[in-house]
């Protein structure tokens, strides 16, 4: 597989094996995205790898916290405050897509509500990376994790692995710093889900659209 196959291969997975993930893919994966390009080679990305108990720990405490409502207190605003068109429309497109994909009725409340919550559990995934910067950097740091991030679900792809990232799991940041010890320093920016893609998962059917190039490039000759 070549990167343009892996570029354009590349979806969002909602559903996984049960098999698990080693942690020596996982840590040739990141072998690989250390090599993400960085501004002044800041390399700004620190990843909380979780598996195991502690996973099941982490999804455990996330949904509770969704589930009774509890405020949402993220590090920073992932989606404007005010949506506008032609955003608004996007969005909407994908998330109408997804629970069309997975069978859900738009009018079914409560299963367009389980659909969400899954999310706080990685969509079963066996593993989770959690993405977290220093509070003390620019907004050029959020370009080389934007970067970074994306080198990992390419290099996935070419292990057979499927991701989804995620910004729901940075609703709750505290909970997440203090079950895996990280400081106050630290932003969480989101998560990646990471596993073998379930091939019978009907969520993982859902392809996106994307623009014509001549939609958003200008060229000047």
């Amino acid at each position: 597989m070549n990167v343009i196959q892996a570029i354009e291969g590349r979806r969002s997975m909602r559903g996984f094996l049960r098999q698990p993930v080693s942690k020596e893919v996982v840590e040739s994966i990141l072998q690989t995205a250390r090599w993400s390009p960085s501004g002044v080679n800041l390399q700004p990305w620190r990843v909380e790898v979780v598996m195991g108990d502690t996973l099941s720990k982490l999804c455990t405490r996330l949904t509770v916290l969704a589930e009774a409502g509890v405020s949402k207190n993220p590090d920073y605003s992932f989606h404007p405050h005010l949506w506008k068109e032609p955003f608004l429309g996007r969005r909407r497109a994908c998330g109408f897509g997804l629970i069309d994909a997975m069978g859900i009725e738009r009018e079914d409340a409560v299963g367009r509500r389980q659909a969400w919550l899954a999310n706080y559990s990685f969509f079963g995934a066996p593993a989770a990376l959690l993405l977290f910067m220093d509070r003390s950097l620019g907004q050029g740091a959020w370009i080389d994790m934007g970067m970074f991030w994306q080198t990992i679900m390419l290099t996935a792809v070419a292990h057979g692995l499927g991701t989804c990232p995620q910004a729901s799991v940075a609703d709750y940041p505290d909970t997440v710093r203090e079950l895996l010890d990280v400081d106050e320093q630290y932003m969480l920016l989101g998560s990646l889900a990471l596993g073998y893609p379930d091939p019978q998962a009907q969520s993982n059917t859902l392809r996106t659209s994307r623009l014509n190039v001549e939609e958003f490039a200008t060229f000047h000759e």
